[in-house]
């Protein structure tokens, strides 16, 4: 059903809600889908379907100022993520569920009938908050949330417990959360008495790179109490908490206590920072980060990489150039299992450090020469850095990342690279320089084909010039046979 409503969009409120009551109930475009989008509440019986005609977002719920909105994003033209945006920026606040995407498809559905439920005829649900309640709203701190209806709202389940890479000003942090970053890579999650950032590199690790303890500033954990809480204070910091509104950490922001008026969020960046900021009315401006140099970051120059503080990344190879953020391919898993799989070469190098070393185990050994042994004879062992001054021999068993360049030539790296990566670049050169010298060769053959030819024709020209020129010509077979050809042939023996 198709409805216009250019002629009413603009009347009273009684008007517009029987349009967006109407809008919720027919699949429509055009004025109406606008209309729709208005809308600050879905109630039981809503459905929606992607419009074709749109390229990024489509709204379906907005919050009462208009800062928020819950729709469907278009991500690489075919694919749908449930989503909610700041609508100034752009920026995407949270995800229903990042790992599996629906299609851009008038075969997908979102509903609520109770439960929020985005599913696809063909394939089936994708996602569903399993809730029992009575409608959808978006708060105005872009919470969206599902509540039961009575003498005062039940909430029954909300965004804002299953963050994704944000959190914003006053939303609780637990320790039964997780924040991740965008490409997956990091995540952010809490101790008992400390907030940590974790790298996963590999399928079977998840190395801890960056650890703030509470100082207890102002209260102290009390044992047998829990783990701590953390927030994003509207006064511009970083709170953990334990018990009570009074914080057990810090971590001031440059806003800290500065009387204004912005929205204020936490995010887990890409390269596994963390950083916060607020929106100035038309941009976001950095307010914090945890990490505050480059080299510290866990992968600030890619996989084999080298940073040097002042001079920046280059590779821990000296033979390969640094190109594209990266110096060598690498790939989930360890060396071991077929032998096939497990062959490597290795590169040693001085003067480097692990960025964040105070967090890693190790090994105490006599030599580095031991510390290289006991990686080589560790399946699971991608590299050995080895400190010569405290003996401490530090194993990584995830695929190399960045390494710190310091002037301490005492401290030495060992690092298995794959053959099967560096083997497929160089058959894929050794591929492209084979053609070119066959088809040089098949040139040069050829020019030299045309030049024999060349030259044979020439020379039997100059046969039969000189023929010519003493009174004979070729004549038939049988005339080879003359005395006189005999004894050529008899002399020539």
């Amino acid at each position: 059903m198709r409805i216009s409503i250019n002629s009413v969009i603009s009347t009273d409120g009684t008007t517009r809600f029987l349009i967006l009551a109407i809008c919720v109930a027919y699949r429509c475009t055009g004025p109406c889908t606008e209309a729709a989008t208005a809308g600050h509440e879905l109630i039981n019986g809503f459905k929606a379907t992607p419009d074709p005609s749109i390229s990024s977002f489509q709204s379906l719920l907005v919050d009462s100022t208009g800062n928020f909105s819950f729709g469907f994003l278009r991500i690489n033209r075919t694919q749908l993520a449930l989503v909610i945006l700041h609508a100034a920026s752009s920026e995407n606040f949270w995800v229903a569920n990042p790992t599996s995407l629906a299609r851009w498809s008038d075969r997908t559905q979102l509903s609520f009938n109770g439960s929020l439920v985005i599913a696809d005829k063909t394939t089936g649900i994708f996602w569903t908050t399993g809730t029992e309640g009575d409608r959808v709203v978006l708060l105005n701190d872009s919470n969206l949330q599902i509540q039961k209806v009575g003498k005062s709202p039940t909430v029954v389940w909300q965004s804002f417990d299953f963050p994704k890479n944000i959190l914003v000003a006053n939303q609780n942090f637990t320790s039964a959360m997780t924040l991740v970053s965008s490409n997956g890579l990091y995540s952010m999650r809490l101790g008992e008495d400390y907030m940590g950032l974790y790298a996963k590199f590999n399928e079977n690790s998840n190395q801890i790179y960056w650890k703030h303890r509470a100082m207890e500033v102002k209260a102290e954990i009390v044992e047998g109490q829990g783990p701590p809480h953390a927030l994003v204070n509207s006064n511009g910091y970083l709170g953990m908490y334990q018990t009570g509104t009074a914080p057990v950490d810090v971590q001031p922001f440059n806003s800290f206590q500065q009387p204004f008026n912005a929205l204020l969020i936490l995010r887990l960046e890409p390269d596994g920072n963390l950083k916060a900021y607020y929106w100035d009315g038309s941009n976001w401006v950095l307010d914090y980060q945890a990490i505050t140099g480059a080299c510290e970051l866990p992968s600030s120059c890619g996989s084999y990489g080298l940073c040097t503080p002042g001079s920046g990344c280059s590779c821990l190879d000296n033979q390969t150039e640094f190109r594209s953020g990266e110096c060598s391919a690498t790939a989930y898993g360890d060396f071991c299992g077929d032998i096939s799989k497990s062959q490597f070469r290795v590169v040693r190098r001085k003067g480097v450090e692990l960025p964040f070393k105070e967090l890693m185990g190790y090994e105490t050994t006599s030599s580095h020469e031991l510390c290289e042994a006991m990686c080589e004879r560790n399946c699971s062992c991608w590299s050995a850095v080895y400190n010569n001054a405290s003996r401490f021999c530090y194993l990584v068993d995830y695929p190399t990342q960045t390494m710190v360049g310091v002037g301490d030539q005492s401290k030495v790296g060992y690092f298995k690279v794959r053959e099967g990566t560096r083997k497929k670049k160089m058959e894929s050169g050794f591929g492209v320089r084979t053609g070119l010298l066959t088809g040089l060769v098949a040139l040069l053959i050829l020019a030299i084909g045309l030049g024999s030819y060349k030259m044979w024709r020439r020379r039997r020209w100059m046969k039969g010039v000189l023929e010519e020129e003493n009174g004979l010509s070729p004549g038939p077979y049988k005339d080879l046979g003359s005395a006189s050809f005999r004894s050529i042939e008899m002399s020539s023996r």
